[in-house]
């Protein structure tokens, strides 16, 4: 004969499992209102990791049940999402698996918040259910292993999230770090953000150089110190996190304050931290791809505060650079006979394109087969491989393990929010005029979208001193790629003449 169910067991059930939608559901919203793209930094990965394990216990005990498991992740996961809704960043937005960068954004945004929440929600439903079980006789349904394999598991979660970054220090002949030398990881609070900055020198009484990385959304750090370790030498080296970047990321939220007028702000507000902390006059500003649209913005407001002015893989016109690209890779289509190829490039329609930023990453796709191609220098070569920073360098040091996962994040978010924002820049109009001297990195196997703009903006720009430096072989990215020769210039030419 089947045992039924008697009346307030059901009833045990049907409250504990409302109990359980009710407490999953309220922490979902709680997380995402707090923490509108997840989890940013090592102590919000602890909140929340703490947060789902509490609740998921108290879910298990309610119940008794493994059901418990499956209601109480499932109601935060609905409800994180329907709190969401209209949230930008591509690691928010929607769902896309028709390529391989929509399955990364899965990845890092709802997967992440999935390993630091949703995990160790499980894992403590189990474990309030089994504490359930015990307070009411039923020992012998425990699974002692199970529940203690669990606790280990978020143990090690714990510890990985608690590993602090660092930046290594500066050495002398000895192999120790050199006397009056600044090698550090510390952050700015600009309007309540707080900005992320590497400063490394081997003294701190050197000129300050303020470095701004491409993107927009990319983190440079660890690339910073590895290849500009010769310009430590003579200079003071800084690197900033951008808001919504890498160690910055947090700072992506509010969104709505993330704007072009804002980040100039920044780079203004960073640039007097250092000139106040230095007692530096002035310093000079280096900008890359993206960081060298911002860097220009930033010297054309407040010119008195820098030297100089560095331009690498300069960018005039973001809007009209992608619409060469745009045609290039229909071009390039036409002529390879690839069909698929062109239909795809019209079904995103002619820039600035709406499905961003899955369509330039299409276009991304293309660069090498519309570059000239070069071969960087062998010093490069050896010395990204010596450092082994991995992709996007977030096997740097610089990061903490939630940082790592900013770096990506901050690469695909930042992008969605700012990128639409640059669409009305062109120096070639705005910028005609800049009162600081400007040096620029040109690459003769640059993209010519990017390449022709920027000659063309050069040879119009009024400003008290002006010289290019031309590399066969170099790419985008000049400053990194021919870091020794950065060196020279800054050292030789650039330092010289802003005293």
């Amino acid at each position: 004969m089947v045992n039924q169910p008697t009346d307030s067991r059901v009833s045990t059930y049907s409250l504990g499992g409302l109990f359980a939608v009710i407490l999953g559901a309220f922490s979902g919203v709680a997380v995402s209102l707090a923490m509108p793209h997840g989890p940013a930094t090592a102590a919000q990965a602890l909140i929340v990791m703490l947060t789902g394990a509490l609740v998921g216990m108290a879910a298990g005990w309610a119940m008794r049940s493994r059901w418990a498991m499956l209601l109480a992740p499932l109601a935060h996961i609905i409800a994180i999402e329907l709190a969401r809704l209209g949230v930008a960043g591509a690691t928010v937005g929607a769902i896309r698996l028709d390529q391989a960068y929509g399955i990364i954004a899965l990845a890092l945004g709802r997967g992440f918040h999935g390993l630091v929440g949703i995990l160790p929600m499980l894992i403590g439903a189990g474990f309030g259910r089994a504490l359930a079980l015990r307070a009411a006789g039923h020992a012998h349904t425990i699974r002692p292993f199970s529940t203690g394999a669990g606790a280990l598991v978020l143990i090690a979660l714990a510890i990985a999230l608690l590993l602090p970054a660092s930046t290594p220090p500066i050495l002398d002949a000895d192999g120790q770090p050199a006397p009056g030398s600044v090698a550090e990881l510390t952050t700015v609070n600009v309007d309540g953000a707080e900005l992320a900055l590497m400063i490394r020198g081997r003294s701190a009484d050197n000129p300050v150089a303020l470095y701004l990385s491409g993107g927009p959304g990319q983190s440079d750090l660890p690339y910073v110190r590895t290849l500009f370790e010769d310009l430590t030498q003579d200079f003071v080296v800084v690197g900033l996190d951008q808001r919504g970047t890498g160690k910055s990321y947090a700072a992506l939220d509010p969104t709505s304050a993330l704007t072009l007028d804002q980040a100039v702000s920044d780079v203004i507000a960073v640039t007097e931290y250092l000139r106040r902390r230095f007692d530096e006059p002035k310093i000079y500003l280096l900008g890359e791809s993206w960081g060298s649209t911002l860097g220009v913005l930033a010297v054309q407001r407040r010119p008195d505060l820098y030297h100089a002015w560095i331009g690498s893989g300069q960018m005039v016109s973001q809007r009209e650079t992608d619409r060469r690209l745009y045609a290039d890779v229909l071009a390039l289509a036409e002529r390879t006979g690839d069909t698929a190829l062109a239909e795809r490039m019209r079904a995103h329609g002619e820039p600035p394109y709406r499905d961003l930023p899955y369509a330039n990453v299409v276009v991304m796709g293309y660069y090498d087969a519309l570059s000239t191609p070069y071969t960087p220098p062998q010093s490069y070569i050896a010395r990204g491989s010596a450092a082994n920073l991995g992709p996007w360098g977030i096997f740097g040091s610089e990061y903490d393990l939630v940082e790592k996962v900013n770096v990506l994040r901050g690469l695909l978010d930042m992008f969605t929010v700012l990128y639409p924002q640059l669409q009305g820049i062109d120096f070639r109009r705005d910028v005609l005029r800049l009162d600081v001297p400007v040096y620029m990195l040109d690459s003769a196997a640059e993209l010519t979208a990017r390449r022709d703009l920027a000659l063309q903006w050069y040879d119009a720009l009024e400003a008290p001193r002006k010289q290019m430096f031309t590399f066969e072989n170099a790419g985008h990215s000049v400053a990194f790629e021919q870091f020794e020769a950065l060196h020279q210039i800054m050292r030789e030419i650039v330092a010289p003449a802003g005293q």
